[in-house]
């Protein structure tokens, strides 16, 4: 984001605290925050006005709350992408959130013990949906891998030496994944989901002949959470019988 993209978020948003990386503190340089508090993560050197984030080891893990958290107490706030018009702010509760979350653990198909990957960046509503919420609702481990730049060979390996068992990725990662060849790479894969647009059959059929996986569709939005989806087992359970109904899952996030 622009420092004056930023400026409008911690006006609106009236944010207290700012985590960022080395790289992007200069952004904040010129921005009206007085009483804000600044944490940089993974500095080489002191940065002057910056908490270092590594500083945290060194204080209690034990944690005492200063009252009760009630259901309708704020959770989450979120800014949307913008794209009709300025990013809008969206209010989450300690209720909404986490029982919104339940539709994405049983899109994604979650169990006790699952190993789950979500390719997502963390500017997405979808990044707290399945890179949190879902995964410990289930018991499942969170599984990140740090990758610099995409690289769809170098992942598809790391999921199968992992043992990852659930997988999220958009659209735009699948088609990648479909041009090295799948069945090569062995995977201990149960779920695989894809979100952020239907994706082209051409993509779930290649998917399906390499693993005998099929990749269903879901979707939401920063207002909400999970809201349309494909869930896990329709399959099997005849529900996607006959070609008007795979149409349907695939072109209408079923």
């Amino acid at each position: 984001m622009t420092p004056d993209e930023l400026q409008d978020r911690l006006d609106r948003g009236r944010a207290r605290v700012v985590v960022a990386t080395q790289d992007q503190v200069g952004k904040f340089a010129s921005l009206r925050a007085d009483k804000l508090t600044r944490i940089v993560v993974g500095a080489s050197a002191k940065v002057e006005g910056w908490l270092p984030f590594e500083q945290s080891a060194d204080f209690p893990e034990a944690f005492t709350p200063d009252g009760p958290t009630n259901a309708d107490d704020p959770m989450l706030l979120y800014f949307t992408s913008g794209t009709t018009a300025k990013p809008k702010l969206v209010r989450h509760s300690m209720r909404s959130y986490p029982v919104g979350a339940l539709s994405t653990m049983y899109w994604l198909g979650l169990q006790p013990g699952d190993v789950h990957l979500n390719i997502s960046s963390p500017g997405w509503a979808k990044h707290a949906w399945s890179c949190f919420f879902a995964p410990w609702n289930a018991g499942a481990t969170i599984f990140i891998v740090n990758q610099p730049r995409f690289e769809a060979k170098q992942l598809l390996a790391t999921i199968g030496r992992c043992g990852v068992t659930t997988l999220c990725a958009p659209p735009t990662v699948w088609r990648l994944f479909i041009q090295e060849r799948l069945a090569d790479f062995k995977v201990s894969l149960r779920e695989v989901c894809g979100a952020g647009e239907p994706l082209n059959p051409e993509v779930i059929d290649q998917v399906r002949a390499a693993w005998g996986l099929t990749i269903r569709d879901g979707y939401g939005q920063t207002e909400t959470t999970a809201l349309s989806r494909q869930f896990a087992g329709a399959e099997a359970q005849g529900r996607l019988d006959g070609p008007a109904a795979a149409g349907l899952s695939r072109r209408d996030h079923g």
